[in-house]
């Protein structure tokens, strides 16, 4: 007995007979004469060694055999017919598991609405978020422990390549009771012998570094009062009325009691981007997809794209 020439045909026709009780129906259900399938349920019988029906003048009957073989057979064409369905949706990316790395204010706002519309176009995709600053994210890439990340900072690195996803303007976190909260906008000299939080401690470069250049270029001596390890420790002293703290678009999402934003000038050009980095060698369909709706995100925020599929 060879059970490797057994093929699905041969378990699909002896379910058909089986389910519809005689060869005719079953023949009429499975939209094929009868002889063909009268010859693929003797080969399955002939392979197994035994006899999988008795034949009566009004139908067929399943022998002990059979009705061993039914359940297990129809479990085989269910898992045969999901792995492919399953494949095809993999190949489309619209099926597997997409590992993402963010760190800071791009976790406020930006990248959960991507994941929440990735999600709403891929339901059976599972979407999971770590929380890794820019030299976790580099290496869980590296390891393939990740699938894209986002943060503000990418240099060039080996196997790895980055884009720009998104520029976001810039606001001060003011105390609701400090004479800069009655402002609609603020210029950026203005932060001049202000105490400042800056924030975080590392890695470095980061967002401290930013702004120190863009303290050098207006000629303005910064006056540090802290420096801590994230916008929401930043935000939350800027509550207690130690200081005042610079946050991009997705920080003012932060609501708490004594905070208010105010934006920085225009003229200033107060500007801070948000990266996405891959692996070079990922173009699996399912990175593509979720990068496609990233880009697509982009545009909307900035009053252009609509979210299409």
């Amino acid at each position: 007995m060879n059970l490797s020439t057994i093929e699905m045909r041969h378990l699909r026709y002896f379910v058909g007979v089986a389910e519809a009780g005689s060869f005719r129906a079953a023949a009429e259900r499975l939209h094929i004469t009868q002889p063909p399938l009268t010859r693929q349920v003797q080969q399955l019988e002939e392979m197994l060694g035994t006899e999988l029906f008795v034949r009566r003048s009004r139908g067929v009957e399943l022998t002990a055999a059979g009705r061993m073989l039914l359940d297990d057979a129809r479990n085989i064409l269910i898992l045969t017919e999901q792995a492919l369905t399953r494949s095809q949706l993999a190949g489309r990316g619209e099926l597997g598991r997409l590992d993402v790395g963010v760190f800071g204010s791009a976790g406020l706002d930006f990248v959960p609405r991507i994941i929440q519309d990735f999600r709403r176009l891929y339901p059976q995709v599972e979407v999971v978020l770590h929380s890794l600053d820019r030299d976790e994210q580099i290496k869980a890439l590296s390891q393939r422990r990740l699938t894209v990340g986002f943060n503000r900072f990418f240099g060039d690195e080996i196997g790895l390549e980055w884009e720009v996803i998104l520029t976001e303007s810039m606001h001060v976190a003011v105390p609701a009771l400090h004479p800069y909260a009655e402002l609609k906008e603020l210029a950026f000299s203005a932060l001049e012998g202000q105490p400042l939080i800056l924030y975080p401690r590392k890695p470095r470069p980061g967002f401290i570094d930013h702004l120190m250049r863009m303290f050098h270029t207006q000629n303005i001596l910064p006056k540090v009062e802290q420096e801590v390890d994230d916008v929401v420790t930043a935000v939350a002293l800027v509550a207690a009325g130690v200081g005042l703290c610079l946050v991009v678009d997705s920080a003012c999402n932060l609501s708490l009691p004594g905070v208010v934003y105010v934006p920085l000038r225009k003229q200033d050009k107060a500007t801070f981007n948000l990266c996405l980095i891959r692996r070079s060698d990922d173009h699996s369909p399912l990175l593509e997809a979720f990068i496609k709706v990233a880009r697509v995100q982009r545009g909307s925020k900035n009053g252009g794209l609509q979210l299409i599929r």
